[in-house]
């Protein structure tokens, strides 16, 4: 009796779809050391200049970062091209994690073929998050420069878009560009992942961290406009050392340094000891003892490390709250929408 063809899932029906869209080549042979760290730098480089790049058209004034307190785990910069940061990635990927692992999806990952459609699948659902998680936040707190709305106020398209849209059109081309960042940035964790060391996503989260970290510490420039005081951790100890007298530094001036933000010494202290602490636990190793039953004498040690947990857990969570932020933001906006709106409880 033939065996029973297995069923295919309906994802299969996105394939066409899914073959077309740009994506990094996998490496025939082997990648050598230099190529990889090459890649990784290379990577790295564009990542820092995309967190620098603003957002053309983007009111810098009323810039209002809701989610700065997620901005390490998401590795975005805000009004910047890496406005997103690996939302989008992230929120993808754990949809279709849960989907497959609940078998909503009749996939087996060990066929290569059905691993091909779930990464196009997965492809395809970081475009669709990509604007999911744009829209509502132009559409609702990032707020379009008025000069570059009024340029837009005009007739266009050969008259096909009427005089007055400019608002409308601003907002479009914002999202425009954060499409263009967060998908070239889907590319770029691709890159790392196949020609590269790692994981894209780890290297951005701790790029971000890196250079938090580093500027941080040692930021010589003042925090504010009508400040004399260096915002870094080590300047401002050396100034404070260097400009209040014992007397100073004992009514209050240690209090300073130690816990006055920003950036007091307290959070480097706390900072170095989190790091080696974590770096320590994750080392260690506990060496279970062997015995052969059918061999008497035979004994071995078999190391299992103490700590098996990672940061996806973290990630999971700040990428589902950042969610329901975003969308309570949006209805808290607009009372005029019915149900959803703040006006409407």
């Amino acid at each position: 009796m033939p065996l029973e063809e297995k069923k295919k899932s309906r994802l299969y029906a996105l394939k066409p779809l899914t073959d077309r869209l740009p994506a990094v080549t996998r490496p025939e042979g082997h990648v050598h050391f230099r190529t990889k760290m090459f890649w990784v730098l290379a990577i790295l480089v564009l990542y820092f200049a995309m967190t620098n790049i603003f957002i053309y058209g983007l009111d810098r004034a009323n810039v209002i970062d809701f989610f700065s307190s997620l901005r390490a785990i998401l590795a975005g910069a805000q009004g910047s091209l890496m406005h997103l940061g690996i939302g989008p990635i992230v929120t993808a990927s754990i949809i279709m994690q849960l989907f497959a692992g609940a078998k909503i999806i009749n996939l087996d990952l060990q066929d290569d073929e059905d691993k091909s459609v779930y990464q196009g699948t997965q492809k395809f659902l970081v475009i669709l998050m990509i604007f999911v998680e744009a829209i509502p936040q132009v559409f609702g707190f990032l707020t379009p420069a008025s000069g570059f709305v009024t340029a837009l106020n005009g007739s266009f398209l050969f008259g096909l878009i009427s005089v007055g849209h400019g608002t409308f059109l601003a907002q479009i081309l914002i999202v425009i560009q954060l499409f263009a960042g967060s998908y070239l940035v889907f590319l770029m964790d691709e890159v790392v992942s196949k020609w590269g060391i790692g994981s894209g996503i780890s290297l951005f989260i701790a790029g971000g961290v890196a250079q938090q970290i580093f500027t941080g510490t040692f930021n010589w420039e003042p925090s504010s406009a009508t400040s004399r005081i260096p915002a870094g951790t080590i300047p401002k100890t050396v100034w404070y050392l260097q400009n209040y007298p014992g007397s100073q530094l004992a009514g209050g001036g240690i209090e300073q340094i130690m816990v006055q933000p920003p950036n007091p010494l307290i959070a480097l202290i706390g900072t170095v000891a989190i790091f080696l602490i974590v770096a320590y636990v994750e080392s260690t190793r506990i060496e279970l003892p062997l015995a052969h039953g059918m061999a008497r004498g035979a004994r071995g040690r078999y190391p299992i490390r103490l700590m098996y947990a990672s940061n996806i857990p973290v990630i999971l969570v700040a990428a589902v709250l950042a969610n329901v932020s975003m969308f309570s933001l949006l209805f808290w906006q607009h009372p005029e929408w019915p149900l959803v709106g703040h006006a409407s409880w």
